[in-house]
């Protein structure tokens, strides 16, 4: 193994596919707000960063609209848009195999903590985790470098140099840069090879399989 010992992973786009439920369940809160969204794909954007900057971003919503919309989402994501969620099947192998290897594996995503201890226990892959730290329901601590820093801050043995952060959209890698870890920018999921580059990552992969070359050393830095 080599000097990383604590690999956090993202969840939306990365571990799996999320995009039926998420982009529905946005739909469905747009709709109980008298927006008509009949396009899914233009609402692919949603999927990774935190809803309340995504409502405020893209409908220009202002905070009461925002908290509104945002409780619409969970109406229906809470019964069914979670599990609207496919597993890459390359995700159950790659834990198993860093867990193996001795890494300590943890998750750090926007979506709220019960929500993804709920899709990981769903998908039976929760076991392979030491920590799954998202956001807070009342929508703290959702800043992606909020949520890598806790982790962080949960292992003071460890230094900076042995954590890497692996994540789909600018969020994730920002996060990383943010709290001076590395980070691993996946391309197959939600976010464009130019949104990723822009942040500058360590390491870009366009695979999982790939993820394990990095993590043993035998690829080499984008910086």
């Amino acid at each position: 193994m080599g000097k990383y010992k604590i690999i956090l992973f993202d969840l939306d786009g990365t571990l799996s596919d999320p995009k039926e439920g998420i982009i529905k369940s946005v739909q469905y809160a747009l709709n109980k707000m008298d927006i008509v969204e009949s396009s899914l794909d233009k609402l692919e954007c949603f999927i990774g960063p935190p809803l309340q900057v995504s409502f405020a971003e893209y409908y220009h919503f202002n905070e009461a609209n925002t908290q509104k919309a945002i409780q619409l989402y969970r109406e229906r994501f809470k019964e069914k848009g979670m599990y609207e969620n496919t597993l890459y099947p390359d995700t159950p192998g790659l834990l198993r195999l860093l867990k193996e290897q001795g890494f300590i594996l943890a998750v750090a995503t926007s979506k709220p903590t019960v929500f993804a201890e709920q899709i990981l226990d769903y998908f039976q892959i929760s076991t392979y985790f030491e920590l799954i730290v998202g956001s807070n329901l009342d929508g703290t601590r959702s800043a992606k470098a909020e949520i890598i820093q806790y982790i962080i801050d949960s292992y003071p043995e460890y230094t900076l140099e042995e954590f890497i952060m692996i994540g789909d959209r600018k969020h994730d890698i920002i996060g990383a840069n943010q709290t001076g870890i590395d980070s691993i920018g996946v391309t197959y999921g939600y976010g464009s090879l130019e949104e990723l580059n822009g942040e500058k990552p360590t390491f870009m992969v366009d695979s999982l399989k790939q993820v394990n070359m990095i993590l043993g050393g035998e690829a080499h830095s984008g910086k």
